[in-house]
């Protein structure tokens, strides 16, 4: 059992959750997961790990409230305890030294690159962090990123914050400057964001890696949910992952993927709220 100490909203349908998990804690690295199941009827969530305080022996996870589980998880009070969390999971993020990097993070993808970032700027990266979301109330940890990075580079698609558009207009305009062109891209957010992202640093050979969430269910590879495609070759983002260099993704299967369930999660999550 796992103690919530925290779980505050912090844009919306979107929460920042403090869970005492020593272990895991200790253990984690960036770039890593856990598998979060709040009770016995409630699905398994992969959930990357934001930030861990392995003195205070807590674990700090994004939610983001989307189905049936995911709401379960967010409506937990203080003090309650998670049934489940298992990990730490995955490969940890390749740190380097490479010079100037690039974080992209759409949506609550946010959450997945702010680890990956810290650690590149600690490894003596001069990191750019370029964040986006619809609007300005969806926009997250842009204070935490300034702490550490060279610049924080805010896009929202109705211009409420920042540049109005999308991450890949910032990032045009970096991969187009010789001077201000980074040495690796590092991604996490939605499919299409990726892939856009993808296609861009293509051309200039830039070394680019995308964080992948597909279908989870125990996180070990023994179920074969999460599999994905790696240069024509089958991998599973729990074990394999979830870090892949993105110029092999095959971003239509895993657009495919991640829709299987939709009509039945919609179907439950319905059944959620006439109760």
């Amino acid at each position: 059992m796992f103690k919530i100490l925290e779980n505050k909203t912090i844009a919306p349908n979107l929460y920042r959750m403090t869970i005492s998990a020593p272990r895991i804690a200790l253990h984690r690295q960036p770039g890593q997961f856990v598998i979060v199941h709040a009770d016995a009827q409630a699905e398994r969530i992969p959930l990357t790990i934001a930030s861990a305080d392995p003195h205070e022996g807590t674990i700090t996870l994004f939610v983001q409230a989307v189905g049936y589980s995911t709401h379960q998880l967010v409506n937990m009070c203080i003090g309650s305890y998670v049934r489940d969390i298992a990990g730490p999971l995955g490969h940890p993020t390749h740190i380097e030294r490479w010079g100037r990097v690039t974080c992209i993070g759409g949506g609550v993808g946010t959450a997945v690159v702010y680890p990956m970032a810290m650690a590149l700027a600690r490894a003596g990266n001069q990191v750019t962090a370029i964040i986006g979301g619809r609007t300005a109330q969806l926009i997250i940890l842009a204070e935490e990123l300034d702490a550490f990075c060279h610049q924080v580079l805010i896009t929202t698609e109705d211009g409420s914050l920042g540049q109005k558009g999308f991450v890949t207009n910032v990032l045009s305009a970096l991969v187009h400057d010789e001077t201000l062109r980074p040495q690796a891209v590092f991604a996490a957010g939605p499919v299409p964001m990726m892939r856009a992202v993808v296609e861009m640093t293509r051309p200039y050979d830039i070394r680019t890696t995308v964080s992948l969430n597909p279908i989870m269910i125990d996180g070990t590879g023994m179920c074969g949910g999460c599999r994905v495609m790696i240069n024509k070759e089958m991998k599973f983002a729990c074990v394999d992952g979830p870090e892949f260099d993105g110029h092999e993704v095959d971003f239509d299967l895993l657009a495919d993927r991640l829709t299987t369930y939709k009509k039945e999660e919609c179907r439950l999550f319905k059944s959620l709220q006439d109760d």
